[in-house]
């Protein structure tokens, strides 16, 4: 129901009254803030996707909601016309529902956790989560996603190929190989996603909760915590499956300072998710397996406790390199895990990566003895949308 600081709203018209009993397959959330120029080629990438006929031809449908969070533009205005524009000409407008959720606090861990725990349909089966300034590579990527989560017993995420849009660059520059040479590493880690679109099962979502301060990308601890059946068991990577055939676009960073900013956030976070995971792993069973209602409850106690967590860790780490365990090895780790070929072939890229990590360490390091936590710039885009990467 919304409260204060939310007006949610369904600009398209609903469904007749005898559809409404039509059921929610899954629940879709999309991440946005300040996007209003992004936020409009997503929505048409999205309501694109083939999942539409299938979802029809099973008589159920989606569930779309649009977070806008602390936007000071045209945002929530943009989603609301695009979503009205494309249902009146969508072959399948009885096969999904859309609407715009206004979050006047701005920060993704609000918007995740109101969406999962309140704005979502209770009956869904599965709850995806997308960033608003991403596209979707093919028709057939959220199908292929929804059927692998519905098919692999075993996987609780799902998961697709993270695409750079200057991979369809026909001519790329130094910088754009470095950064695609990067990205080739990263996905030698089994179980890796990404938070700009996953999927998971429901009931799976609403047993986690990102607490205030939590200042990081949530697919890292969302990986730890999943993969472990919340901290019970040694860790199964099977718990996140990778659809085949199924990819999104996204804008890569590419200026110098965007990457230095974007490893400065990523190291940030991971220093954050050390720090709660080990304070969880303490916790009595019972605390772990009804993880959400735990994290609830330390935030209702006492709202500041992982501000607090943080400022113990930091009190004992002298240097940069200790915010946590293989800050400056896991980039040399991952690349070790290649090809004796590409190994020499990425040495390079490898020892470069490692250089911006240990300065990106030392800047996360000043950044939280200062106090803060959050860390979320907003980098200069809008080759994505310029591109035509979207329409390959």
């Amino acid at each position: 129901m919304p409260t204060l600081d939310v007006a949610c709203s369904e600009p398209a018209r609903r469904l007749p009254q005898d559809d409404l009993a039509v059921p929610t397959c899954f629940s879709l959330g999309i991440m946005a803030w300040n996007e209003e120029n992004a936020i409009g080629t997503a929505l048409a990438s999205l309501l694109s996707q083939s999942i539409f006929a299938m979802l029809a031809a099973r008589g159920e449908r989606a569930e779309i909601v649009v977070l806008p969070n602390g936007c000071t533009d045209r945002t929530a205005d943009v989603a609301r016309e695009t979503i009205e524009r494309l249902r009146e000409d969508h072959p399948y407008p009885d096969a999904f529902t859309a609407r715009v959720c206004e979050l006047e606090q701005p920060g993704r861990n609000n918007a995740w956790n109101r969406f999962v725990h309140e704005f979502s349909a209770k009956e869904s089966r599965a709850i995806f989560m997308m960033d608003a300034d991403i596209v979707f590579h093919g028709a057939d990527s959220l199908r292929s996603m929804l059927v692998t989560l519905e098919d692999d017993r075993e996987a609780m995420v799902v998961t697709d190929r993270a695409l750079k849009e200057i991979e369809f660059k026909p001519v790329k520059s130094l910088r754009d190989r470095v950064s695609l040479a990067i990205s080739a590493m990263n996905g030698t880690s089994q179980g890796w996603f990404t938070g700009q679109l996953y999927g998971m099962r429901a009931h799976i979502a609403r047993n986690l909760y990102l607490p205030r301060d939590f200042g990081a990308p949530d697919d890292g601890f969302f990986k730890q915590v999943i993969c472990t059946d919340f901290l019970t068991r040694p860790q199964n990577l099977r718990r996140v499956a990778r659809a085949p055939e199924a990819a999104h676009i996204f804008e890569a960073y590419t200026s110098v300072a965007d990457v230095l900013k974007n490893q400065q956030r990523q190291m940030i976070g991971q220093t954050i998710v050390h720090v709660l995971l080990e304070h969880l792993k303490t916790r009595p069973h019972a605390e772990r397996v009804n993880l959400a209602a735990t994290l609830r409850r330390a935030e209702a106690r006492d709202p500041d406790w992982l501000k607090k967590l943080l400022g113990r860790h930091l009190a004992q780490t002298r240097f940069f390199w200790d915010l946590f365990p293989g800050l400056l090895s896991f980039r040399l780790q991952r690349w070790w895990k290649l090809g004796a070929w590409e190994r020499v072939k990425y040495f390079p890229v490898a020892l470069i990566g490692t250089v911006v990590t240990a300065i990106c360490g030392w800047r996360a390091w000043r950044f939280l003895r200062s106090g803060h936590t959050h860390f979320w710039p907003k980098a200069t885009r809008g080759a994505l949308l310029q591109s035509g990467a979207a329409a390959r």
